[in-house]
């Protein structure tokens, strides 16, 4: 398969500051420990192999079990994660597939149970992140591992 063009290369300015919007709130302290988890789900969800594939080395390379990652797509079923990263799972699977008539009560008031103020409207602009990305590395058809040299991902020791 072939990427179908370089967006990175026509638009770098709309490039860079999705970079900086991720990478900003991806070193949050609470969204540092949360971030590929979440990116990997929204990943799943969009069908992004470009994103999967990143998010499954990114995570394995800062220290995550590989049993957990492989459990992120049953997350509700797994006792593997704690009620933050559950409430973070939730909120992204919400705001990934934000079916009419939107985020219900329940969602919300579960959510913000786990989260300040902050940390979710925080969270909420990583969801939005990562949903952007997967929407451009889905339309460009962007290959999985493409890039693994230029974010240093072969450390992750998977291919």
């Amino acid at each position: 398969m072939n990427h179908r063009l370089d967006y990175f290369k026509l638009s770098p300015q709309a490039s860079n500051k999705l970079v900086e919007l991720t990478m900003q709130l991806s070193k949050k302290p609470l969204l540092a420990d949360l971030a590929h988890l979440i990116m990997l789900r929204a990943s799943q969800i969009n069908g992004c192999a470009f994103c999967v594939d990143m998010h499954v080395k990114e995570a394995k390379i800062h220290g995550e079990r590989e049993l957990r990652l492989h459990h992120v797509a049953v997350w509700r079923e797994s006792p593997l994660f704690t009620p933050v990263e559950r409430a973070a799972l939730e909120w992204t699977e919400a705001l990934t597939l934000l079916n009419p008539p939107g985020i219900s009560d329940s969602v919300y008031g579960a959510v913000s149970e786990q989260f300040s103020p902050e940390d979710l409207s925080d969270l909420s602009f990583l969801i939005v992140a990562i949903n952007g990305w997967n929407r451009v590395n889905v339309a460009f058809q962007a290959i999985p591992g493409s890039s693994d040299k230029l974010f240093g991902l072969t450390k992750a020791n998977l291919s």
